[in-house]
């Protein structure tokens, strides 16, 4: 099941007494969390009928309790348990679980774990209940989220755009949904998200950035490359050497793919938007395989060096400049 399956669940009225909410993924997590009150009590009903705890201060007696207990001025109550990975003696809630109220909803949020198959708990949170367990995007999913998230608020964004944003914010959902909202606050509809947009209330440069760096490095461009690593040298957060070496690893073991493509629809392939891959083209055709293959390594290479295997305090900047003369050098071999 799928968060928003949840949420057409709670819209609809038809509920499981039990939600529990596991995995990886944080920000489905507290999507869903947040919005329990909101899709199943009515603005009157919240003050008498929903509770919240948090595992860490949550003792099992006073939850159960909670559970156990009938609505006020209300067909049902909502009993939230946040941080529920935290909580002493949750097992003790199995008692609970082989017979829940009709009239409550409890919905569990349980970040970074997953329940233990082998527990007779875990079976009757499955049996009564629905479970969601939660997973980090991979990079390929990243740009289709975001567009969904855009749809779903009626909004646009130009391709290079949202590129730019998913390469500075990375895989961190709840991030990304707080920059998107900052866009659409500052964006008035019907207007489409630009770069400049990104630029201004980001505080990414659309020119300066890691994204730009790759493209100057896929079409052998070292003065442009050198030009974007100064600019990282006299703003050090913009894109640190933890950034920008990951990205380039990621684009470079993605160009290889491009061999092994054949005719295929290569954007589905590459698992990038079709405006990027001319970009991973580019750099096929003017590395080589083997060209590729030495840049992995020198990558692996500076990346020890980065944080001190092999190398005595080279700043990040020169580590940077070596690297990309000695990219560009790899052309061909």
């Amino acid at each position: 099941m799928k968060p928003e399956d949840i949420l057409q669940q709670w819209s609809s009225g038809k509920t499981a007494p039990v939600y529990w909410l596991e995995g990886e993924e944080e920000y489905f997590i507290e999507q869903l969390l947040s919005q329990a009150g909101e899709r199943l009590l009515t603005p009157e009903q919240r003050d008498f009928n929903l509770t919240v705890f948090y595992g860490r201060d949550c003792q099992w007696a006073d939850l159960m309790n909670a559970c156990r207990r009938y609505p006020m001025f209300s067909e049902r109550q909502v009993v939230v348990l946040r941080e529920a990975q935290a909580m002493r003696d949750l097992d003790k809630m199995e008692a609970y679980l082989e017979q829940p109220m009709a009239t409550t909803i409890w919905v569990v949020g349980y970040k970074d774990k997953k329940l233990d198959a082998r527990k007779r708990f875990t079976k009757l949170v499955k049996e009564k209940g629905v479970v969601l367990t939660t997973r980090k995007l991979y990079a390929n999913e990243l740009h289709g989220w975001a567009e969904q998230w855009l749809k779903a608020n009626r909004r646009t964004m130009q391709e290079r755009a949202l590129s730019l944003l998913i390469e500075h914010v990375g895989d961190d959902l709840s991030r990304m949904a707080n920059e998107l909202e900052k866009l659409l606050l500052n964006v008035p509809a019907p207007n489409q998200i630009q770069e400049e947009h990104i630029e201004r209330y980001v505080g990414i440069s659309r020119d300066y950035n890691p994204f730009e760096l790759q493209r100057a490095l896929a079409n052998r461009q070292l003065p442009k490359a050198i030009q974007i690593i100064q600019y990282f040298e006299s703003n050090p957060k913009a894109a640190p050497i933890q950034l920008v070496l990951p990205t380039l690893y990621a684009f470079f073991s993605k160009c290889i793919m491009v061999f092994g493509a054949g005719g295929g629809n290569l954007a589905a392939v590459l698992g990038v938007p079709p405006f990027a891959v001319k970009d991973y083209q580019a750099a096929a055709q003017q590395y080589g395989y083997n060209g590729l293959e030495q840049i992995l390594f020198l990558l692996h290479e500076y990346n020890l060096r980065s944080v001190g295997v092999g190398d005595s305090g080279t700043p990040d900047g020169e580590l940077l400049k070596e690297l990309v003369v000695k990219i560009i050098r790899s052309a061909g071999t």
